[in-house]
């Protein structure tokens, strides 16, 4: 059996279990996640950057870890926290377990909790900050937790963005179209999405400066997703406004925030956030239902929106804006995943959307 471990909470509440992955200690916000699958994605998905991830699901690591899901470079998450950790997968694409995968980026686990008390708490509470250790009793960690810097107080967007811009690779196709990405915690589905519709790829530091992107000459630009409170991003909104009326934009997640606060709309923290697979997102203009993937904290305010934004999508569990569109300027931004990665299919017609108005801008 492994070593007994704590997870932790800003409440005081504690939740017993034992240490796998890394043999470290770890603090951050604790969310929780209610994919049934994924756990590969959610580990490198950029956007979980300062958090201490909880699956829903009771089984984790049944099919280990393999070479194609990977959503990025390396995992992002501070911690991982699970029902039941499995010691042999069983899959043929398989290469190594849960265990050595965390071990082998330092990330440290805890098995063995109680994830659904975790997620009621969550729920009931909201999110707050947490720390997984093994070494430390409750009160020393929690005493420890009260000296650590908030989530919402750290831009985690420098933290995850890529140093250097770089071209996706191709897929035989010749590209008609280029299309710029803003890296802002970017997965590489998204990528993946948008070069198979023909158009060559470049993802752009966060950093990079409007006339640096338009430089490159791009058809279009998409802004991704990526972690964190967009209130301290202030320098990527100025960039977007910038860009506003000069190429075709989309959003994702971060993206649809950012797009918002570029035409001065206000985004707000919420209670628990919005993490899973299974999220109904209604289309106001035809009345369909798509199930969704979701994975963010913070909403845009839909009283504060101006400058020609109006909402497109909605989110049915909670009623808050799930995609936005302009009146009279190619934008438009969606609040969830389009690329899933974990999650359904449902809305990777979004990508054929934008490449469609990308061909069809007279810039």
């Amino acid at each position: 059996m492994n070593k007994p471990a704590i997870l932790v909470l800003a409440d005081g509440s504690v939740y017993q279990g034992y240490s796998f992955g890394a043999k470290a200690d770890a603090f951050g916000e604790v969310v929780f996640n209610t994919s049934m699958v994924g756990y590969q994605e959610m580990l490198t998905d950029p956007s979980y950057a300062g958090q201490i991830v909880v699956p829903t699901y009771p089984l984790i690591g049944n099919y280990g870890i393999n070479e194609q899901d990977f959503e990025s470079t390396k995992i992002h998450v501070r911690g991982f926290a699970v029902r039941e950790e499995c010691y042999q997968p069983s899959h043929y694409l398989s290469t190594k377990t849960l265990h050595q995968y965390l071990a082998e980026y330092g990330i440290p686990g805890i098995s063995g909790i109680d994830t659904r008390a975790v997620t009621r708490k969550l729920r009931s509470v909201g999110v707050m900050m947490g720390i997984i250790t093994s070494d430390k009793t409750p009160q020393q960690a929690l005493e420890e937790l009260k000296n650590l810097p908030d989530y919402g107080s750290i831009d985690y967007v420098k933290q995850v963005t890529t140093p250097t811009p770089y071209q996706w690779e191709p897929n035989g196709s010749t590209p008609t179209h280029h299309v710029v990405v803003l890296d802002c915690g970017l997965k590489y589905s998204i990528l993946r999405f948008i070069r198979q519709m023909g158009c060559a790829v470049t993802a752009v530091p966060c950093t990079m400066s409007a006339n640096e992107i338009l430089k490159l000459k791009p058809d279009g630009i998409l802004l991704s997703p990526g972690p964190g409170d967009p209130e301290l991003l202030d320098y990527i909104v100025d960039t977007v406004k910038q860009l506003i009326g000069k190429k075709p934009i989309m959003g994702i997640c971060l993206g649809n925030q950012l797009i918002a606060r570029a035409f001065g709309a206000k985004t707000f923290k919420l209670k628990f956030g919005h993490r899973g697979a299974n999220h109904p997102v209604r289309d106001l203009a035809t009345g369909n239902v798509y199930i969704t993937a979701q994975n963010h904290g913070y909403a845009v305010d839909p009283d504060s929106l101006k400058d020609g934004l109006e909402v497109t999508h909605l989110n049915l569990n909670d009623g808050t804006v799930a995609g936005l569109r302009h009146k009279e300027l190619p934008i438009f931004a969606i609040q969830y995943h389009s690329e899933a990665s974990p999650g359904p299919w449902d809305s990777t017609y979004l990508f054929k959307e934008f490449v469609e108005m990308v061909k069809g801008g007279k810039y």
